[in-house]
């Protein structure tokens, strides 16, 4: 076939050209409903399972309340944190959190924004992963303060200068962007459960579900509006969470300790919050799968394409971590000899540090990497484990450095100088995890864990494709 006099400088990539179309006359779309019907049953019958579930977090929940109730009228006393480690398994969770949540914002807004089709039913989760951990992770560094009553300070007496200032207002704009972004992706949805005639749940819910809506009647002007919509806020929400995330980690950076004083934490933040994101999705992918049925959804194909992108993640989180530590060890000084000796030292901190290098970087590769040991099974089981590790390692970069003084202590009290959690702190830490997956629980009850609008749409006209063009021959 000849094709050399075939001019292609202007050739645009789109099948469909809707600029000139006018899409306020043309009739709505009437959308398959065969995928929202099989939700509709968990959703109009929660079963005695999910009653138990919500039973059993709100209880961890409460106590957990409690056990802030007692911190606070006891004191920080009743926690850990002395005059040494004044930080511990709260800020811990905090940075664990937050880099959960900017790992789903990016996944769900890399997806929007570049139309990966096969991306589509992973959507939701990702957002919902986002929202949660933002709602369950911002409160834990107020947990580290004393006097709560005081908390509006920051607000109306903080210091533009400060980090903390800084990462106060990102994260509030990242939370606000996020819960808009994850409830424009609920319209469409919304608006399918409305319309469905003979639906057997409460009356308010009904009228939640016309309200929430939005009047949405599937037409091509409404979904127009809607995608764009989306893009703008994907657009918005990937940068804000890259700068927030990198605040955070200048948190610990721009401090002169060492263990913290490092120039790649800005990056080494990112890369391992996508990392333990990642990881988080496949294991919750795998759970709807088997509990709603979903193998039409979530595919083989799915956990692939994930578990591809876990492994780089764990050579680009093992590159990082040694350059981390190579830079540390290769000029040292007393206080960095102290630090790192302590993660070779078994009973210091020997056993966490190589746990977390097994558990994020060595097993993730190998069994992932090698096609013989490779399963969907062995894939989740190897995510479940790297969140463990990157939790492990966040806990590593804050309480060994803490206990680490520029210059060393004597005749002190050891519980002066050391960590470890008290019964408050964990109760605080596992009503955190059972707050996020009550919010999981939930949602997956008020609609579709999948988007099932934007799965149904093999192909949208009023949908804007993103068009590069490129001049040559």
């Amino acid at each position: 076939m000849k094709t050399d006099n075939v001019n292609t400088d202007n050739v645009r990539t789109d099948s469909v050209h809707t600029d000139n179309v006018d899409l306020e006359n043309v009739p709505a779309d009437k959308d398959n409903t065969d995928l929202i019907k099989k939700f509709v049953p968990s959703i109009e019958r929660p079963s005695r399972q999910w009653y138990a579930w919500v039973t059993v977090l709100s209880a961890i929940v409460l106590f957990g309340i409690y056990a802030l109730v007692r911190q606070i009228i006891d004191g920080q006393i009743i926690t850990g944190m002395r005059d040494n480690a004044v930080w511990g398994i709260y800020t811990a969770n905090f940075v664990f959190f937050m880099g959960l949540s900017y790992a789903g914002a990016l996944i769900s807004c890399t997806f929007q924004l570049l139309r990966i089709q096969w991306g589509k039913p992973l959507l939701r989760i990702a957002e919902l992963i986002t929202v949660s951990s933002l709602i369950v992770g911002a409160p834990f560094i107020l947990f580290c303060l004393g006097r709560l009553d005081r908390i509006h300070y920051l607000f109306t007496f903080g210091r533009i200068q400060s980090p903390i200032t800084w990462d106060v207002i990102a994260i509030t704009t990242d939370l606000v962007f996020c819960i808009a972004f994850l409830y424009f992706t609920h319209i469409r949805d919304f608006a399918k459960l409305r319309d469905i005639p003979d639906l057997k749940v409460a009356p308010w819910r009904k009228k939640m579900y016309r309200i929430l809506a939005l009047d949405y009647k599937g037409t091509p002007l409404q979904k127009k509006y809607l995608h764009q919509a989306h893009d703008i806020m994907a657009a918005i929400i990937i940068p804000t969470a890259i700068i927030a995330y990198s605040l955070l980690s200048w948190l610990f950076g721009m401090s002169l300790r060492p263990g913290w004083h490092s120039t790649i934490f800005g990056p080494y933040f990112v890369i391992t919050a996508t990392y333990s994101g990642l990881a988080l999705m496949i294991v919750i992918m795998w759970i709807y799968r088997k509990m709603q049925k979903l193998e039409d959804q979530i595919t083989n194909l799915h956990f692939n394409y994930l578990a591809f992108g876990l492994v780089l993640m764990a050579l680009f989180y093992g590159y990082f971590s040694f350059s981390e530590y190579i830079t540390e060890w290769y000029n040292l000084t007393e206080t960095s000899a102290i630090l790192l000796a302590k993660f070779f030292d078994f009973s210091q901190y020997a056993w966490l540090a190589f746990i977390h290098i097994l558990l994020a970087i060595v097993l993730p590769v190998i069994v992932i990497g090698l096609p013989w040991f490779r399963s969907i099974n062995s894939v989740t089981i190897i995510s479940a484990l790297v969140v463990i590790g990157l939790w492990i390692k966040r806990y590593l970069i804050v309480v060994p450095t803490l206990e680490t003084p520029f210059i060393p202590i004597q005749d002190i009290r050891e519980d002066w100088v050391t960590y470890s959690p008290s019964w408050v702190e964990l109760a605080l830490t596992f009503a955190g995890i059972a707050l996020m997956i009550l919010i999981f629980v939930i949602a997956s009850k008020i609609a579709p864990i999948i988007p099932v609008a934007e799965v149904e749409d093999k192909h949208d006209a009023s949908k804007p494709i993103l068009k590069f063009k490129t001049q040559g021959a």
